[in-house]
């Protein structure tokens, strides 16, 4: 308390210096009203400075005030007030608040502020009395030098310790109802947990979209790199197409991360990368080299958002299908009824039997989160997803509707 009290007095001073400028005004129109001068030096009628509070009050409501009673409340007092979230426009919630806020702030302040302005004198006076051994009249009495000076330094004395008990008071009270009058409303309160679940659904999307499409190069990488090492001495051309292959899905990785790093850096034009679609399904398959054959009927049809996440689908189930599967692959999507098929079919090792976890026995696999990442996918858009041993191999299949009402 005693290591706030400075501080927090400055605060109260603070408030009684912005009430001035409502007193002065507020003397000059009551002169003018009863007809007398107004004396602009010691506005310190209680009339009046009841009657301009609900001036502060309303200039509460429309004055930009809350940021600096934040500040000065963090800085002065010592309060530990929440930052309220930026907003386009002030709720009357808040400007209630607010003006409350300023209202007290202003009428505690000019009361202590006040106060100090006439103890403080008045005490270090009493305590001269004492030592000046004079006569000296005060408040309409007459001090005479011995005891009765000394009664009159004591008496200072206590109405200092009473101004100090009613700074600290004072201040203690506004600290208490700073972080109730000037932190963030329900509603502010309620915006920003649906901005903080926003960002955490982009991001989980940019996690998605980085896994499905970091690891279907790094999938493709690998088996290129392999094939190539396989037939580097006896068949140069077909080495030099699995390194084209290579590079050309390590430069699609690269873009892809940089389009999510671009997003989560927030502001560096990241966001504004056009996404893939089922009208790129060629250059998947193309940059896999892999084996594959597709059975793609007419997609022009196919809204964007299902297009755009039909697409990762079959990127992931391609993907998997690369990494646990022997042989050809076969990609069908098509377009029936009011629904979106999709399904991806691979081939075990010969004599096999495939492994429910999402690729043949004896064979290494990711994190298992393929898979959750392609049934979540589905699950969005109302539509569900089937993945599991197929013979000696491994089948997806996937329906989504075209239609939200699906």
């Amino acid at each position: 308390m005693r290591r706030n009290l400075p501080r927090r007095w400055a605060c109260l001073v603070l408030g009684g210096a912005l009430l001035m400028p409502y007193m002065m005004v507020g003397v000059l129109v009551s002169g003018l009203l009863h007809g007398e001068s107004a004396n602009l030096l010691l506005p310190a009628q209680v009339g009046v400075f009841a009657a301009v509070l609900p001036v502060v009050a309303v200039t509460g409501l429309f004055l930009p005030v809350r940021g600096l009673a934040v500040s000065a409340a963090q800085g002065l007092l010592g309060a530990r007030v929440e930052t309220p979230p930026r907003q386009a426009g002030r709720s009357w919630q808040e400007r209630r608040r607010t003006a409350a806020w300023f209202t007290l702030h202003l009428a505690v302040g000019g009361v202590v502020s006040g106060c100090t302005l006439a103890i403080v004198p008045f005490t270090l006076f009493t305590l001269a009395l004492p030592v000046t051994g004079q006569t000296t009249p005060v408040l309409g009495f007459v001090v005479t030098p011995g005891w009765n000076a000394v009664a009159w330094a004591a008496c200072g004395l206590v109405l200092l310790a009473a101004l100090v008990v009613l700074a600290a008071g004072a201040g203690a009270l506004l600290a208490r109802l700073a972080p109730v009058l000037l932190g963030p409303t329900p509603a502010e309160r309620l915006a920003a947990a649906e901005e903080h679940a926003r960002t955490l659904a982009e991001r989980n999307r940019l996690a998605r979209e980085l896994h499905d499409s970091v690891g279907h190069a790094l999938s493709v990488v690998t088996l290129q790199a392999a094939a190539a090492g396989r037939v580097l001495d006896r068949d140069p051309g077909t080495a030099r197409t699995a390194l084209a292959a290579i590079e050309q899905s390590a430069r699609s990785a690269l873009d892809d991360l940089d389009h999510v790093l671009g997003v989560l850096r927030d502001g560096e034009g990241g966001g504004t990368r056009p996404q893939a679609t089922l009208a790129d399904l060629g250059e998947l398959v193309a940059a896999s080299g892999a084996q594959v054959r597709q059975e793609v009927g007419d997609l022009s049809g196919v809204p964007a958002v299902v297009s755009r996440e039909a697409y990762r689908i079959l990127q992931e189930a391609l993907t998997n299908a690369i990494r646990h599967g022997r042989g050809p692959i076969r990609l069908a999507a098509a377009v029936e009824g009011d629904d979106l098929r999709l399904e991806v079919t691979s081939a075990g090792p010969p004599g096999g039997r495939a492994d429910a976890r999402g690729g043949a026995r004896g064979r290494s696999h990711g994190g298992g989160r393929g898979v959750a990442g392609m049934r979540e996918r589905a699950r969005l858009l109302r539509g569900d997803l089937e993945a599991g041993p197929a013979g000696t191999g491994w089948r997806v299949a996937a329906r989504l509707p075209l239609r939200s009402g699906s």
